[in-house]
């Protein structure tokens, strides 16, 4: 007993009785202006190609990719980031097909453009792994090893025809020392001074890309553990982030999501910058397959793993899921 009644005097359970008061009192909300929409389109197909590792999401064609940014659009997502798969033949050492302004990523960039104008935040992936034969984010060196400044210069060039094709927002994901720098000045050097830059702050090797090397038809031979970070490590990306500030990052992301939420909170407390976490392609496949199974409820898993995101302080989630919750949530405030 105490003087304020019978024990426990502090109940916390009277703020769960109902699913009303559980609304009223939640301190993380998810909304669909929160989400972006990654999407793949693919050169030289005539219908959508499914991606056998991650259950509902394709390969698009120009068509398909028009109306997904649009359904995008009308459930309330705020961007798109696209990713370009370019027919194998047109993958060469350096991936020229990146930089050639009639090239699949630049092409689907200005059919997006055409389709939803300035409504959708259209985001490009500048990085050169889905267009060189070698499947690295870079060019490489006689010995075969990722050369750091020679592959600025193909960013460099990415950015600009990104730009050109009327892309709002580059997300330069390779990893490279020095990458927001030099697309800064590439961009702005062309008159292109409101073109964002979204900075793959911390970008970690990770197992949990694999469905993601389908998704993008990857070449890579090797891996990328030179230049991508170390799972091991939380002060490194601290480093990166304070680099990437430095040289003029707009907004800034930590990827994977799910693993790394130690690191996304960190990141998140210590900026003033917009923060961004990838919930990326092992994370939706695990969620997608356990559900599958029945061993999860899947709608339930879905959100969870995206307020979990938000809560530890991403203010914009990349998730194949985009559009889908989006509508539901839309669909749940009536």
């Amino acid at each position: 007993m105490n003087s304020y009644g019978s024990f426990p005097g502090a109940r916390p359970r009277r703020l769960r009785t109902t699913p009303a008061m559980r609304r009223m009192v939640a301190e993380t909300r998810l909304h669909p202006a929160d989400l972006i929409l990654p999407a793949f389109v693919r050169e030289g197909i005539t219908e959508p190609v499914p991606i056998q590792a991650m259950p509902g999401v394709v390969q698009h064609t120009r068509d398909t990719l028009r109306k997904a940014a649009a359904e995008a659009l009308e459930a309330g997502v705020s961007g798109i980031m696209l990713f370009g798969v370019p027919e194998d033949e047109k993958k060469d050492g350096a991936g020229t097909a990146g930089t050639d302004p009639d090239g699949i990523l630049q092409v689907a960039i200005r059919d997006v453009k055409a389709e939803v104008g300035d409504e959708l935040v259209i985001m490009s992936d500048l990085c050169l792994d889905e267009y060189t034969d070698h499947g690295h984010c870079g060019v490489l060196d006689a010995d075969g090893r990722v050369d750091n400044d020679a592959t600025l210069e193909r960013y460099a060039e990415m950015a600009q025809v990104q730009a050109d094709a009327g892309v709002h927002v580059v997300g330069p994901s390779g990893m490279m020392d020095g990458q927001v720098g030099v697309v800064r000045d590439a961009l702005d050097t062309i008159g292109k001074e409101d073109v964002s830059i979204l900075a793959y702050t911390a970008k970690y090797s990770s197992a949990f890309y694999g469905p993601f090397r389908e998704a993008v038809g990857s070449s890579l031979r090797g891996d990328r553990k030179t230049y991508q970070q170390d799972p091991a490590n939380l002060r490194e990306s601290m480093r990166e982030l304070a680099l990437d500030l430095e040289e003029g990052a707009d907004m800034v992301m930590v990827k994977p999501a799910g693993p790394y939420l130690d690191v996304l909170a960190k990141v998140a407390e210590s900026v003033d910058v917009p923060v961004a976490a990838y919930q990326i392609s092992g994370e939706y496949a695990m969620v997608e397959a356990a559900a599958e199974k029945g061993w999860i409820d899947r709608d339930k898993a879905i959100f969870e793993t995206l307020t979990g995101i938000r809560r530890a302080g991403a203010q914009m989630i990349l998730t194949y899921w985009a559009t889908e919750v989006a509508q539901k949530l839309s669909a749940a405030r009536g």
